[in-house]
């Protein structure tokens, strides 16, 4: 059973037994639940599932037990035993852990077609909870504005006078109030780690939704600076270089695919994405919740051109920089002592607290009235009910184990709880933490977990189950996980202190190979011809390939959700002299940017690669990667470096003596002069061509023959383009797996030469069949290129229009599915046709 419906089902059940044990209906069911776990013992299989079945019976007892004790301390331990049991044995598929919530589930619908007052007494005190669903279908995707600002996951409270400054009479006004819309409002909210910026901008973007009408983006920018390896110092720099000016350009971008615009189209640099998230917010009226700026250019980039729009920035920093762009901070202060007792109440319950008001006055001001201290500390209580906090407050007053890092005052109350809380742990998942806690990268899920930490993906899903119980983890939709900085800082430091000094080089190793295999897997599944150095088989054969099983995960959209952590992986590669490995991962990891240009982490990845395969003596592979390198330069605008990396390619490709690799390096080459140098490209294709020929590799031929065909179209020799194309399509075609999709863009290619010619009688036929071709492959952007070729056929004098305005209209679709700037134009150009 999937693990998020385990766990529903787990509470579902647990929730209904205490339910039905204040009903009439309580005899009947202790009644069935006898005969089920007799009925299951009489057909006992293994060992293991007779021992489950027996925890299971146990922790039912014991619920049973607790109920007719009336302690509620002891129920609450009881029925948490049987919510981790039930839910453990639901996930290892246990018939009679499905038996019993089938059962329940049964009763407890029985109990709802009863009457009103039955189903009342069915209800127990803050504990039952009716309408549970064990089946539980994926949430259906909004079609309205992007609505991007994470939920909370627990209830908000305090910071009343704050709310009241967002919401008021500087802000912008409600919706449909154009008397208080004239500007864009830029509010900061600054204050130490901890003190629940982002949680008071998520509150507050949800209950103002209605005031912006056109969508809430989000942006997480503490999570794009791990994505570039920075941190907020580098952040702070203001240029474009650098993981500031990095994090900044993915941020825009990010809105702006939010908002419409294809991958595609976005463009490269910068200030040409900020003028389009302008333009395109420019009639939109719409929230911007940046978290965890560290940079003025990081808000000025993401200010929404729409009056009645906001921004609502939060930053350790106050950003008074901003003052000049009309934006107003707002200081976030720690918890007072009253509110800090209201935040530990409404978690650990207020009979808690009650009950020893001067120990929990004193945990409050141990926990320095930061949130994320008093969100551990209540989970602790709420986890242990034998725990008092009179015992938790003489835990925290020891000043040696707690986090420098969160020193207000000189006091770090988080070091206090969390040192607390790893206390817990056994031997075994206390080494598990610790060992997590050395991970590259800032998520991770089980498998990559258990790869950490050696060991198979159930005992990592135990680890993990045992520290989000803990809020020790996050956890996302994606069931992906995830530190807290702080908590990681602790894990790392607790790693540093405990671990041998191999302990970090063991987990990047292990993490290292774990993420090459799959996303060599992952390279192979998108295509599996494409010419490569390193030879992978030993490390893949045995392996289950995830992206060939029925069902499984799309190899672009797993390398784009992993990108992150796989760049974290390569540049911890380097730091532990993992070379080959690393080297390795680059070359299978450029499949990814092949489709999704992501310049920064395309040149970096590359950049790295070529280094480790420098120091590991491959020339082979050096010569791969630096010939790789030089397609984001070039994109980038950095010629003279893309041409350095080819110098060097070319050099390394005739020492590995690998004829293939020779050809490949000279194919890039001749890409790099297409731009200055028509007949030098040509004469390397050409080279290239002869090179991939005598080797054998008829597809890197054909490859190379098409850009040749390209290249002497726009060197004015349409009639030799015509061949080369046509050999080229023709060989595309012929291959084992035959290459349609290249396939179809050399017909295109043909298709305008002949048009050059003035064939065109044969280019629009030529044409028509490649458009059909390209959107057949879902390669859009090339059949619109096609079909507008088409147009400007037509658009001639004494030209045959019949399909004019249905070519313009389809190439206008596609423009404005993928919110490209040359809409506009296309709609111009359909009205007049």
């Amino acid at each position: 059973m999937a693990v998020e419906v385990a766990a529903i089902a787990a509470s579902g059940a647990t929730t209904t037994l205490v339910g039905l044990a204040v009903t009439d209906a309580w005899t009947r069911t202790r009644t069935l639940l006898t005969r089920l776990f007799s009925r299951r013992q009489e057909g006992a299989g293994t060992e293991d599932s007779d021992t489950e079945d027996e925890q299971l019976r146990t922790a039912v007892e014991q619920v049973a037990a607790a109920l007719r004790s009336e302690d509620q301390h002891r129920l609450g331990d009881a029925t948490d035993r049987l919510r981790r049991r039930l839910r453990h044995a639901l996930r290892e598929e246990s018939e009679t852990a499905r038996e019993l919530v089938v059962l329940l589930r049964e009763l407890h619908e029985e109990g709802e077609q009863g009457s009103a007052s039955a189903a009342a007494r069915a209800t127990p005190p803050a504990q039952a909870l009716t309408g549970i669903s064990y089946d539980v279908p994926p949430a259906p995707r909004p079609d309205g504005p992007p609505s991007q600002v994470p939920s909370l996951q627990t209830r908000f409270i305090n910071r009343t006078v704050e709310i009241a400054d967002l919401s008021g009479a500087g802000a912008s006004g409600a919706a449909g109030d154009t008397a208080a819309v004239s500007h864009v409002d830029v509010r900061v909210l600054a204050g130490p780690p901890g003190v629940g910026k982002s949680a008071l901008a998520r509150h507050w973007a949800h209950t103002m939704r209605e005031r912006f009408p056109d969508g809430r983006l989000y942006v997480d920018f503490a999570a794009l600076r791990a994505r570039a390896g920075g941190d907020a110092d580098a952040g702070r720099s203001g240029g474009t270089g650098g993981s500031g000016g990095a994090d900044v350009t993915d941020a825009v971008g990010h809105c702006l695919r939010s908002l419409g615009v294809d991958e595609t189209l976005l463009p490269p640099s910068l200030a040409e994405r900020t003028a389009l998230f302008r333009s395109r917010t420019s009639a939109l009226r719409m929230l911007l919740v940046l978290d965890d700026v560290t940079a003025p250019a990081q808000v000025r980039a993401l200010i929404p051109q729409g009056p009645g729009s906001a921004v609502l920035a939060t930053s350790t920093a106050r950003l008074g920089e901003l003052a000049l762009d009309g934006a107003r901070p707002l200081s976030l202060e720690p918890l007072t002592q009253d509110a800090a007792l209201l935040l530990l109440a409404d978690r650990c319950g207020e009979e808690r607290v009650a009950a020893d008001p001067d120990a929990a006055r004193r945990v409050a001001d141990l926990c320095s009235g930061l949130p994320v201290a008093l969100h551990v500390a209540a989970a602790r209580l709420v986890n242990d009910r034998h725990l008092t906090l009179g015992a938790l407050a003489a835990e925290l007053d020891d000043e040696k184990r707690r986090l420098p890092a969160l020193s207000v005052g000189g006091e770090s109350p988080v070091s206090a709880v969390l040192d607390a809380s790893y206390r817990q742990l056994t031997p075994e998942l206390a080494r598990g933490y610790r060992l997590l806690g050395l991970l590259p990268g800032h998520c991770f899920d089980a498998a990559t977990a258990a790869a950490a930490l050696g060991s198979d993906v159930g005992a990592a899903q135990l680890l993990l189950d045992v520290l989000e119980d803990m809020s020790l983890l996050e956890t996302a939709e994606d069931r992906r996980y995830r530190f807290h900085g702080l908590v990681r800082a602790h894990a790392r430091a607790r790693a540093s202190a405990e671990e041998p000094e191999s302990a970090a080089s063991d987990v990047v190793r292990r993490v290292l190979t774990h993420y090459l295999a799959l996303t060599a897997f992952a390279d192979r599944a998108v295509r599996a011809d494409r010419t490569r150095v390193a030879d992978l088989r030993p490390l893949l054969e045995g392996r289950a390939d995830p992206f060939a099983a029925r069902g499984g995960p799309g190899p672009l959209e797993w390398l784009e959700a992993e990108r992150a952590n796989i760049m974290a992986v390569l540049r911890a590669a380097g730091a532990h002299r993992l070379y080959t490995q690393g080297w390795q991962l680059a070359e299978c990891f450029t499949v990814l940017f092949l489709h999704h240009r992501h310049l920064g982490d395309w040149r970096e990845s590359l950049e790295l690669g070529a280094r480790y395969a420098q120091a590991s003596v491959a020339p082979a592979a050096e010569a791969r990667l630096r010939s790789l390198l030089s397609r984001p330069l070039m994109d980038l605008g950095e010629h003279a470096a893309a041409e350095r990396e080819l110098t060097a390619a070319l050099a390394c490709a005739e020492v590995s003596g690998d004829t293939v690799l020779l050809a490949s390096a000279l194919e890039f080459s001749g890409r790099y002069w297409d731009r200055f140098d028509p007949a030098r490209a040509i004469a390397a294709y050409e080279r290239s061509m002869e090179l991939n020929a005598r080797a054998g590799e008829v597809r890197g031929a054909a490859i190379a023959a098409f850009f040749l065909g390209r290249a002497q179209d726009a060197n004015g020799e349409p009639a030799q383009a015509l061949a080369t194309l046509r050999r080229a399509r023709a060989d595309l075609l012929a291959l084992r797996d035959p290459d349609h999709r290249m396939a179809a863009r050399a017909h295109a290619a043909l298709g305008r030469a002949l048009a050059h010619l003035g064939r065109t009688e044969e280019a629009v036929p030529a044409l028509r069949e490649a458009a059909g071709a390209l959107r057949e492959r879902e390669a859009y952007a090339y059949e619109a290129e096609a079909l507008l070729d088409l147009a400007s056929l037509a658009e001639r004098p004494g030209a045959d229009r019949s399909r004019l305005r249905e070519d313009l209209a389809r190439a206008l679709a596609i423009h404005e599915e993928m919110g490209s700037p040359r809409a506009e134009e296309l709609r111009e150009r359909l009205r007049t046709a």
